[in-house]
């Protein structure tokens, strides 16, 4: 890409989801290691009430994780508009006192948002109504890697190994009190019940008695109205990072995969991803034959095609004696520089700051939605 002139970036982060602090917090990383000789940004926050907030650099420089006390957007009284139509691509900002005023040409949108009502294909839509470039998947792909139940149906249609599961929703359970005591029929302990559209592990649960699982229930219908129980896999927990490819090369993979060692915890839960809570260590590169990695990057390219991503995803496996089995598509990874998504980039050649530059540059270069 020609560096004649810089691009306008909006970096959009925040969100309704119970992943919101995350957000922000990935938000904050890009913010820090953008290449600024490239690129101006323009700083978007969503609410937790859905509001769209205009932001201040400063406002993110503060942005940690840490345990009881996640970041979050606050509401600051002010409005991003959204072009009105396809004839522009300037954004608008109602200040705090009411008055309009421009905030110039945007040349893409990256959204840095975990969860529903923004990793879901909900935003995605929206920016492709007004054909603004956007970073990632569209509407479809977006939609689907959310969606457990339903990508795991695709990606066991087209021969992609993943684990046994079964489907449950509130109305069912609702019209049938007992069904909860037959959910685990045909799955085999550990099970994990999982919220079908939710992320960063947030309402999951493992079970090995029948008896814990209308508590599990409880806690993943809090987060969805439709719950995975899922047969637990034995294999190592290996992840994979997936790179849109340029013009008409195919998605390229990381050279490395790392892997999830457990030294103490049952499973990789959101205290352990992002609270450095003990019991689980990242192994980067993972130890594995040629042969592993082999059979490992051609599931992940072919379950990136099948299910119609695009730009990035980090694709988590269970390596087993037979063979990968896909565990997640996860279409917006956790993206600050200690991120899984982005070592594996390192550790492949690929340092942070260029790899958020050519993800915008293939945002800007993807054709239209239709």
């Amino acid at each position: 890409m020609s560096t004649t002139s810089k691009r306008t970036v909006v970096l959009l982060f925040g969100g309704r989801s119970s992943e919101h602090g995350i957000s922000c917090v990935t938000a904050a990383g890009v913010l820090r290691s953008i290449d600024r000789t490239v690129f101006d940004v323009i700083p978007v926050g969503i609410t937790k009430k859905g509001a769209t907030v205009l932001m201040q650099e400063d406002d993110l420089a503060e942005y940690r994780l840490e345990a009881g006390a996640l970041p979050e957007v606050h509401d600051n009284g002010t409005r991003v508009l959204w072009p009105a139509s396809t004839a522009t691509r300037s954004l608008t900002v109602i200040e705090q006192a009411g008055t309009l005023r421009t905030l110039g040409h945007v040349d893409a949108v990256l959204p840095m948002l975990h969860g529903p009502y923004g990793e879901d294909g909900t935003v995605q839509g929206m920016l492709d109504l007004v054909d603004l470039p956007y970073v990632g998947s569209g509407v479809l792909g977006s939609a689907l890697c959310m969606d457990k139940h339903a990508v795991k149906t695709v990606l066991a249609d087209d021969g992609i190994a993943v684990a046994p599961w079964r489907t449950v929703t509130q109305h069912q359970l609702a019209r049938d009190p007992y069904l909860a005591e037959t959910l685990d029929e045909g799955l085999h302990d550990p099970l994990f019940v999982k919220p079908a559209r939710a992320g960063s592990s947030v309402g999951v649960s493992r079970v090995t008695e029948s008896s814990e699982i209308p508590a599990a229930l409880e806690l993943a219908f809090a987060e969805d109205r439709t719950v995975l129980i899922e047969s637990g896999v034995t294999g190592r927990e290996v992840e994979i990072a997936v790179l849109e490819g340029r013009g008409e090369d195919g998605p390229r993979t990381s050279t490395v995969i790392g892997e999830i060692v457990f030294t103490g915890r049952d499973f990789y839960d959101f205290e352990a991803k992002y609270l450095g809570a003990a019991g689980v260590e990242l192994e980067l590169p993972a130890k594995v034959t040629e042969a592993e990695f082999a059979s490992i990057r051609d599931a992940a390219v072919r379950a990136f095609e099948v299910t119609q991503c695009a730009g990035l995803a980090r694709i988590d496996f269970f390596l087993t004696a037979d063979g990968p089995v896909l565990n997640e598509i996860n279409t917006l990874p956790g993206f600050t520089p200690i991120s899984m998504y982005p070592r594996l980039w390192q550790e492949s050649g690929v340092g942070y700051t260029e790899l958020i530059t050519e993800l915008v540059e293939l945002a800007i270069e993807k054709p239209a939605a239709y």
